[in-house]
């Protein structure tokens, strides 16, 4: 089918590998062979120069990415993330220079990410490389890409500091107003829907038509270390960011604040330290929020937005004190030491009341009828009269009826 422009065979159950007669189909604009079975990319498929989006996602692919890659210099979207990918990123993806999205994420890529990345792709709107084995610093040359909005390096093996230079991203320092829709292959109203599943409010969805909307950093789980870089904070247009799981230390600052479109903030388990701003309340966007296990301490500013949050959001941090944590003695110990809760006095004021108030209503029912009946004879010998008649009644009618019934 050499003038077939449109395939996708998503979702079935092929098997094997890839066929290598692939590449008689040179007028592939989109090619979808994502949630399979397939074992292998065959080196063929770099005849098909017209693709624009290819997804062979979630397969058994192996092996390394072939070189014949490079001469798929039209593609826009490429799909392999979720195979068993090895080796590395060779400088022959240069040759791609029109992508908007690379998605890696989850194989067995192992090397150091090349600076030359920042460098080749300026209209690179997604990058996943997350749950590979990348190693090294993150090159401060990725600020380069003026047009990245998705920076997922997450789940990998990378050290040392994050670049100041992050607060260069040029889309993520605008607030995203306009959704622009991306289609690609677009061929008598069928197109590849681009979508990417995004790691943001401690879960996992899949964005498509509103993608373009997403602006996030995920740089979780990986052995990063040196200080909270406040010049994030001037990424204005930030929806969601995550360094969860590394040992970045240092404060939050009160220019926090600037991220005012933030829907999903992670900074749990790492070493960062002081007061949590209370700039921080006037976040109005976040809806996910997770500072535990870290060395925060003073009050927590539970006051406007803040206050849509529980205890998890602050758990771990010995030094913090205030809503919504429970406060507990100096000497409280967690594993059933000394100390106890501390209670409000206003609430033990009040329960002194309650009991007085009890003993005294006891006093009062007993006590009044006895001094009455003294001092009025002819009223007690009334009262116990009276009883005497209701026992006698009692006496006489009981039997009957348990005879009737």
């Amino acid at each position: 089918m050499p003038n077939l422009v449109f395939l996708s065979l998503s979702g079935n159950q092929l098997t094997g590998d890839i066929p290598v007669s692939i590449e008689a189909m040179v007028s592939l604009v989109v090619l979808d062979l994502s949630v399979m079975t397939y074992r292998s990319i065959p080196s063929s498929i770099g005849n098909c120069s017209f693709l624009n989006a290819m997804d062979l996602s979630f397969n058994k692919l192996s092996g390394e990415i072939p070189l014949s890659f490079s001469q798929l210099n039209q593609l826009r979207s490429l799909h392999l993330s979720n195979d068993k990918l090895t080796g590395s990123l060779t400088s022959s993806f240069l040759n791609l220079s029109n992508l908007e999205t690379l998605d890696l994420g989850n194989n067995r890529l192992s090397c150091e990410i090349p600076p030359w990345i920042g460098s080749g792709f300026a209209d690179l709107r997604i990058l996943s490389l997350r749950s590979n084995a990348f190693f090294g610093e993150i090159p401060s040359t990725l600020s380069n890409l003026s047009s990245l909005q998705v920076l997922d390096l997450a789940k990998n093996n990378l050290a040392g500091s994050i670049p100041v230079t992050f607060g260069d991203f040029k889309a993520m320092s605008l607030e995203q107003y306009i959704n622009e829709y991306l289609p690609y292959g677009k061929y008598r109203g069928v197109y590849y829907e681009e979508s990417l599943i995004v790691n943001v409010k401690g879960g996992a969805p899949k964005y498509t038509k509103t993608l373009s909307l997403v602006t996030s950093i995920d740089l979780a789980s990986n052995n990063l270390h040196g200080e909270f870089p406040k010049e994030i904070t001037k990424l204005v247009g930030l929806v969601a960011l995550n360094l969860s799981k590394n040992q970045v230390i240092g404060q939050i600052l009160g220019s926090i604040s600037n991220l005012r479109q933030i829907s999903s903030l992670d900074l749990s388990h790492n070493r960062l330290s002081g007061a949590i701003p209370s700039s921080m309340s006037t976040l109005s966007f976040l809806g996910y929020l997770n500072l535990s296990d870290n060395n925060f301490s003073g009050m927590i500013p539970y006051m406007g937005h803040v206050t849509t949050f529980d205890a998890s959001s602050f758990d771990g941090n010995s030094g913090l004190r205030g809503a919504p944590l429970v406060l507990k003695c100096p000497g409280y110990d967690s594993d059933g030491g000394g100390g106890s809760i501390v209670e409000d006095s206003s609430d033990v004021f009040s329960d002194m009341w309650f009991y007085l108030s009890i003993g005294l209503g006891f006093a009062v029912g007993i006590l009044v009828p006895f001094l009455i009946f003294s001092i009025r004879k002819p009223w007690s010998h009334a009262y116990f009269l009276l009883v005497d008649k209701i026992v006698g009644w009692t006496t006489i009618f009981g039997p009957q009826s348990a005879t009737a019934s």
